[in-house]
Parts: structure tokens; C-alpha cells; sequence
């Protein structure tokens, strides 16, 4: 185990176990030994094929219209 990997488990030692299960479910993802499987919603479906849509036909937000979005969360 590299000094590196070492470092990240001894600190994810120190957290709660909810927070433990956390990571171990994102590393069992990562390394492929874990997927889950998440069932998209009809509305879902729909809004990623609009996306796909719109992006086939060069339909994107201008710059003015990503800043806007961001301000609103305060970025």
C-alpha cells in the first residue's frame, strides 16, 4: 500500500461510521467492485434527451447566461 493510500485510510479512520461506509462505497466504485445501478425517473429521461438534443443541434448557454446561474448560487 502506497504511503499515500495509507494516509487517506488513517484519516477516514477518525470519522463516524456513516461517513466510513461513505467512502468505502465511493473506493468499492472506483476500483469497479461495487455499482449500483440508479433508475432514472420518467421526467429524468425526458430532460436528458432534450439535453442531448439541444447539444446535437449547438444549442448552448452563452457565457452571460452560465454567469447568471452562477450568481444566483453565489459563485
Amino acid at each position: 500500500m502506497t504511503e499515500l493510500l495509507e494516509k487517506a485510510i488513517e484519516r477516514v479512520r477518525s470519522f463516524p461510521p456513516e461517513a466510513q461506509d461513505g467512502f468505502a462505497r465511493a473506493m468499492r466504485r472506483l476500483t469497479g467492485d461495487e455499482t449500483e445501478i440508479v433508475a432514472l425517473t420518467e421526467d429524468e429521461q425526458a430532460a436528458i434527451a432534450a439535453s442531448k438534443s439541444a447539444a446535437a443541434r449547438g444549442d448552448f448557454a452563452t457565457d452571460e447566461e452560465v454567469q447568471a446561474v452562477w450568481a444566483t448560487y453565489g459563485l
